[in-house]
């Protein structure tokens, strides 16, 4: 029986979780062996999603989707859900692997420019004394080197799949690899590999405490403005629905 609680935030389904319920059930996914696919939705992905079927449609099959960003809590609280807090990819990140090195899971970090996995890698095993980081491989491989990719992913047998192809990329991938590979656990983490491995930096602690990191990025990244022109979009749809609900 599906005892799922969570809330519709324009047609996709948001798992009413904090983070300390979303590593509880990802632990559970790992016990049991079950293959799921972890995503920790943004709003820009919400957006993309209402002209995209089929990414709404691997948001709702995802075993897990978590409120990564502040557009996702704002638009949940509108809508009447009783969301705590932010559950962002970077931050389940090291709160797995800190799990991880305690529980003896196996990692494997899949993603991000040459080089950059191996660093992340690095630097997680200073973090984290005994994680059992079991292989990593860059983002960039071409078509005819996948079969490979997913053949050592599966000799490897990991517990956790971290995936850093950028959203919603990384969910398309591992919508249609997840049950080949048969990773207990697979989650997208986006840029989060630059971050761990130094190559960018992460917003200074107030400005997380303030919901204000995408402004940081914003702001490190100007690129990033013609993306985030989805965001007031996002903010308009939300206003929409909920006068509609009134």
């Amino acid at each position: 029986m599906n005892t799922r609680n969570y809330a519709d935030i324009l047609g996709a389904r948001v798992d009413l979780v904090n983070t300390r319920e979303s590593l509880e059930r990802i632990r559970s996914f790992i016990v049991n062996q079950q293959s799921a696919h972890v995503i920790t939705l943004n709003a820009e992905i919400v957006y993309q999603a209402q002209n995209d079927p089929e990414l709404l449609k691997i948001i709702n099959g995802a075993d897990l989707v978590t409120p990564d960003g502040i557009g996702i809590v704002w638009a949940g609280r509108r809508l009447g859900y009783p969301f705590e807090e932010r559950v962002s990819g970077i931050d389940l990140l090291y709160l797995i692997c800190e799990q991880a090195a305690r529980e003896n899971w196996k990692i494997y970090l899949l993603g991000a420019a040459p080089g950059i996995a191996d660093e992340a890698a690095c630097q997680l095993a200073q973090k984290y004394p005994g994680i059992n980081i079991c292989g990593t491989h860059n983002g960039y491989f071409p078509a005819e080197q996948q079969q490979a990719l997913i053949e050592e992913i599966k000799g490897l047998q990991p517990d956790v799949l971290f995936v850093a192809l950028g959203a919603p990329g990384q969910e398309y991938w591992i919508n249609k690899f997840r049950h080949v590979l048969a990773v207990p656990v697979a989650i997208g983490v986006g840029g989060s590999f630059d971050v761990i491995a130094g190559i960018k930096s992460r917003a200074p602690e107030w400005m997380i405490k303030a919901n204000l990191e995408w402004l940081y990025r914003l702001l490190k990244e100007p690129s990033r403005f013609k993306r985030q022109l989805a965001l007031p979009k996002f903010v308009l749809l939300i206003l929409r629905r909920s006068l509609n609900n009134n």
